[in-house]
């Protein structure tokens, strides 16, 4: 393999319905930081089924040039097409970095298309940087040490370490990133961006899964990853029941539940509103971490919060570390209270 080959930042733009999904827009965002030292460009892998019409927006957020694979075949997701539309483009392209977002459709197309051209990847990154790897040059081997490498960092061990994982031998460097992790720019409104309309044949086969129906569920609960302020319960909540103190504060700020894994492994909220490494990763304006002792992987869930504020009976629980407020004590009475006062506050400036 001749690395030398190998050019550009790539993202796959994922599209569902004919509408970008915002971790797109967030890796494009990350493309155009890492593209920076490199000295190259930003490219959005757009693949589906009449998608031309949604590249303006990627080259609003970002994207230098955007490589259309515009076929039928590919109007719904499935691993055999997508996955070949994908490797197709890397081989014929040769991107030096290709980003994927670690959605469900992610999750299953990143590492397919990553054996079919050979190469590693490392999943659900939280940091993305260019650097040298090793990071200290071995005593004696200083010479080896390569520059300009993707530097790829994840939690490992359920949480309780950070790696920072390469593949200098290898391109393209693949990674895999969880939405709510990476910045979106703001968009250049009108920008335009070179288009490329590359289509490699499809011939479906007997890895072509046949979908029968669509059947959308409809969800009754918010999205915790719009919201801007988030009351989260952990373990110390108590019980399902005991949410209730914590959905009528919710209601006083103008905020949305959400909860710790414990809570969902528990059974008292669904999976939809759990926040951290194995939930999902919010940005809120405000985050209430309420009965939360705030281990590892919940604090990487929800740290980049502009303001948090914990209530817990344990003033030594780890989540004083991260917080921006703490108050030390019974939830119970503290949070009832303190949702009186925002009641009462609010009744004030409305009269």
């Amino acid at each position: 393999m001749n690395l030398e080959e190998y050019k550009g930042v790539y993202v796959f733009a994922q599209q569902v319905d004919n509408k970008v999904d915002s971790i797109a827009y967030e890796l494009l965002g990350k493309a155009k930081e890492l593209a920076a030292p490199l000295n190259t460009q930003v490219t959005a892998v757009l693949i589906g089924s009449n998608v031309k019409d949604l590249c303006g927006s990627l080259a609003e957020y970002g994207a230098d040039r955007i490589i259309v694979v515009d076929d039928p075949e590919l109007k719904d997701y499935r691993t055999e097409p997508y996955a070949h539309a994908l490797a197709s483009v890397i081989n014929e392209y040769k991107p030096e970095i290709m980003l994927v977002g670690a959605t469900a459709i992610g999750r299953d197309l990143g590492p397919t298309v990553s054996a079919r051209v050979a190469t590693g990847l490392t999943a659900d990154c939280t940091v993305l940087e260019i650097g040298d790897f090793p990071l200290v040059p071995i005593p004696g081997k200083e010479s080896e040490q390569k520059h300009n490498q993707l530097l790829m960092t994840r939690p490992a061990f359920g949480g309780n370490t950070i790696a920072t994982i390469a593949c200098p031998n290898n391109r393209p460097q693949m990674a895999t990133v969880r939405p709510g992790v990476m910045q979106k720019i703001e968009p250049v409104k009108g920008a335009k961006a070179e288009i490329i309309e590359f289509n490699p044949g499809f011939t479906p086969n007997n890895k072509y899964v046949t979908i029968k129906e669509v059947v959308k569920a409809v969800k009754d609960v918010a999205d915790i990853m719009d919201a801007k302020v988030l009351v989260s319960g952990g373990r110390g909540v108590g019980s399902a029941e005991n949410f209730k103190i914590l959905e009528e504060l919710a209601e006083a700020v103008g905020g949305v539940v959400s909860c710790s894994r414990a809570v969902v492994d528990s059974g008292w909220k669904p999976k939809d509103l759990q926040v951290g490494q194995t939930g999902k990763t919010v940005r809120p304006n405000v985050y209430f971490a309420i009965g939360i002792s705030g281990a590892i992987q919940h604090v990487a869930g929800m740290e980049e919060s502009d303001v948090i504020i914990a209530i817990n009976k344990d003033e030594d629980a780890p989540i004083f570390d991260v917080a921006d407020y703490g108050v030390v004590g019974d939830l119970n009475k503290i949070v009832p209270q303190l949702t009186a006062a925002i009641k009462a506050e609010k009744a004030k400036k409305n009269n």
